[in-house]
């Protein structure tokens, strides 16, 4: 049975960056294990020995990686900015590699635009949210059916999900990582309107 230490998640489990999981663990895929969850990007500031939510997260995270490769082989997420994509990089470090799939959803990308995005040695496309869920647009975005998914359990579904991106090699305008910053739109309070 393949273990979380025998994958590229082996120090993000260490670094304690692997948060809120539905998976964590394998799945039916020989030698794969899965993570549904989210991903610390920046921890906040320890004080005494209380513990706190992570100051900057990636969220809603489906990714997976295969025993004994030193990389993950299928990444998506959802990024508050674009340019969080920096500290996702430095976060995932080695655990990136060109042949990987990397799909960040960001919510200050034009709703009508997508890109390719050369960062930290991976290429990452980059879509906007449309107001829903990373599952729902990598659905869209894979041609998955939702109901065709319905009777798998979770690690099922993301056995799908990795197993149609890795078929996945569309390709959208390539720009810099400092051009997305000027192209990003304003960073949203995700606390406006909301009642204390």
């Amino acid at each position: 049975m393949t273990t979380i230490a025998q994958t590229a998640f082996a120090r993000l489990e260490t670094e304690g960056r692997l948060l809120n999981s539905l998976l964590k663990g394998p799945t039916h895929k020989p030698g794969r294990i899965g993570f549904r969850g989210d991903l610390a990007l920046k921890f906040a500031a320890l004080f005494a020995d209380e513990k706190r939510p992570p100051e900057i997260s990636s969220d809603q995270v489906i990714a997976a990686a295969q025993e004994g490769e030193a990389h993950l082989v299928f990444f998506a997420g959802f990024l508050l900015s674009f340019e969080y994509i920096k500290l996702l990089a430095e976060a995932l470090g080695e655990a990136l590699a060109p042949q990987g799939k990397y799909f960040v959803f960001c919510d200050n990308v034009d709703l009508s635009k997508r890109y390719q995005v050369a960062y930290g040695g991976a290429t990452f496309y980059v879509l906007p949210i449309d107001e829903s869920t990373v599952y729902n647009e990598i659905l869209q975005l894979l041609y998955l059916e939702k109901n065709d998914l319905k009777k798998l359990d979770t690690a099922g579904k993301t056995d799908a999900i990795v197993d149609a991106a890795m078929k996945f090699n569309d390709a959208f305008p390539a720009i810099t990582y400092d051009e997305g910053l000027k192209l990003m739109g304003p960073v949203r309070n995700l606390y406006e309107n909301r009642p204390v």
